[in-house]
């Protein structure tokens, strides 16, 4: 039986709705389900109830500082992981922001890889890593939900295709479900690509 694969939760906080939007696709892009809100003073009962593992946090915002809203985050979840990232860095802010058990403070506006790699970090600290297999289901989910698109076919036309349920390919295209080579030679036959294609570099 194929094993689902949790998708990690962050929540970005910042009242900037154009970073907000970034983020979200950027860190979509990367596989992670992602909540983006503007307005700081919701965050508290957000986090209570969201489920997240990780938090980005904008420090000056005009409802609420960035480390308020920390102090306030520290008090419903402990463990939760929060990096910082602000245009405005200093060493006060950055000090305090370690004394609330931040796991990073970064600047704005910042390069993804070196965020990737903070990510990365924060993943492995909290046993959230993903294995290379996890990210193969992941990889050949977005190549084949990426071709379907590209041809204007559903889900319910790529059932008809290849003889597999909507929920199937769905899951497939999720990386909620590992798809058997039977299952992805028929996609592929559907897609009018070589096996092979659905691979890519792995």
């Amino acid at each position: 039986m194929s094993k689902p694969i949790p998708a990690v939760k962050v929540l970005v906080v910042d009242d900037d709705k154009e970073i907000c939007d970034y983020m979200e696709t950027f860190l979509a892009k990367d596989g992670f389900q992602v909540t983006a809100k503007n307005d700081p003073t919701h965050v508290e009962e957000e986090v209570r109830i969201g489920g997240y593992h990780l938090v980005v946090l904008d420090l000056m915002m005009p409802k609420m500082d960035g480390l308020d809203v920390l102090k306030r985050i520290r008090k419903v979840d402990s463990d939760i992981a929060v990096v910082i990232f602000t245009g405005y860095p200093s060493l006060d802010s950055a000090v305090q922001a370690m004394k609330l058990d931040a796991v990073d403070y970064l600047r704005k506006p910042f390069n993804p890889e070196e965020f990737r790699a903070v990510l990365d970090r924060v993943m492995r600290k909290k046993g959230l890593i993903r294995t290379p297999e996890e990210n193969l289901h992941r990889h050949i989910g977005e190549t084949i939900r990426n071709l379907r698109k590209e041809r204007n076919l559903t889900l319910k036309q790529m059932a008809r295709r290849t003889a597999l349920s909507v929920s199937l390919l769905s899951q497939i295209e999720r990386a909620e479900s590992s798809a058997s080579i039977s299952s992805l030679y028929k996609i592929a036959v559907a897609l009018d690509v070589r096996i092979g294609d659905l691979f890519g570099d792995f």
